[in-house]
C-alpha cells in the first residue's frame, strides 16, 4: 500500500498517430520516468520506441496491442481466438452459408492484424460463409456507418452478417442497418463496451466478444511494478 502512494501516473494519448505516441515517448525518456505501460498503435512503428526505451534502461510492459520489438512483458487477449469466435457464432446463426462482410480496425495495429487471422483461419472451416468485403473503419463509430451504407449500395441484398473488430465499428455499422431497415443482417462486435451490450440487450447487435481491459489495466502495472522490484516476469500474461 505504501508503495502504491509512491507512484505517480503520466498519461498520454496517442490520439492513433504512431508519430505522435513517438514523440511523447521521447519526452518520457527526457524525464527520466521509472516504467512505461504502453499501448502501442502499430506494431512496427511503435518498435523502435520500444528499443528506445530499453537503451535508456526503462522497464517496458505493452499492454493490449504488440510491437515487434520484444518489451519486458505483454498483458493483453487472444486476438486471434476473439477473430475465430466471431467468426464461428455467425457461422452458427446463420446455418453456415451467407455472405458477410468485416470491418478492420486501425491498419498493422496488432489487434486488428490478429483478429483479421483468427477471423480468416476461422472461415477456412467454414466453405459456404462467403467474405464479400473488407476495409478498415479506423475503430470509428461514424466512419463504419458511411463503410455500412457503401456496402449495402454496392452488395444489394446480399449481405447476410458483418464481424466489426471493435464495438464501435459494430454500432456504426447497426446505425446503418437500421437507416437501410435491414433488420435481417446480424452483427458481432468486440470489447463489450457499455454500449455494445446495451445493444445486444436490446436486440439490436447480435453478440459482443468481451474483453476486460480493467484487468489488462491492473496486470500491466501489477507487473510493471514486479520489473522495477527486479523480479522476473513472463513474457506473456493472457487475459481471456
Amino acid at each position: 500500500e505504501f508503495r502504491r502512494v509512491l507512484f505517480r501516473s503520466i498519461m498520454n494519448d496517442g490520439m492513433g498517430s504512431a508519430d505522435k505516441q513517438t514523440s511523447q515517448i521521447e519526452t518520457l525518456i527526457a524525464q527520466k520516468v521509472d516504467a512505461v505501460i504502453l499501448q502501442p498503435i502499430e506494431a512496427d512503428a511503435m518498435s523502435p520506441s520500444v528499443k528506445k526505451l530499453q537503451a535508456a534502461g526503462v522497464p517496458i510492459v505493452n499492454v493490449n496491442s504488440i510491437t515487434t520489438a520484444q518489451p519486458d512483458a505483454y498483458v493483453g487477449s487472444r486476438d486471434e481466438e476473439a477473430g475465430s469466435i466471431a467468426i464461428s457464432y455467425l457461422a452458427k446463426k446463420l446455418g453456415d452459408k451467407g455472405d458477410i462482410v468485416m470491418m478492420h480496425g486501425h491498419p498493422g495495429q496488432s489487434a486488428e492484424v490478429q483478429r483479421t487471422d483468427g477471423a480468416k483461419e476461422e472461415l477456412k472451416k467454414h466453405p459456404n460463409l462467403k467474405l464479400i468485403a473488407e476495409q478498415t473503419a479506423e475503430w470509428n463509430r461514424n466512419q463504419a456507418m458511411n463503410l455500412m451504407q457503401n456496402w449495402l449500395s454496392a452488395h444489394q441484398g446480399k449481405i447476410a452478417g458483418v464481424f466489426a473488430q471493435n464495438d464501435e465499428m459494430a454500432l456504426g455499422a447497426l446505425r446503418a442497418l437500421q437507416t437501410a431497415g435491414k433488420s435481417d443482417v446480424m452483427v458481432v462486435g468486440f470489447d463489450g463496451t457499455p454500449d455494445g451490450e446495451k445493444a445486444v440487450n436490446d436486440g439490436k447487435l447480435a453478440a459482443t466478444i468481451a474483453q476486460l481491459p480493467d484487468q489488462i489495466g491492473a496486470k500491466g502495472v501489477e507487473t510493471a511494478d514486479k520489473v522495477l522490484k527486479g523480479e522476473k516476469v513472463q513474457a506473456k500474461y493472457p487475459v481471456d
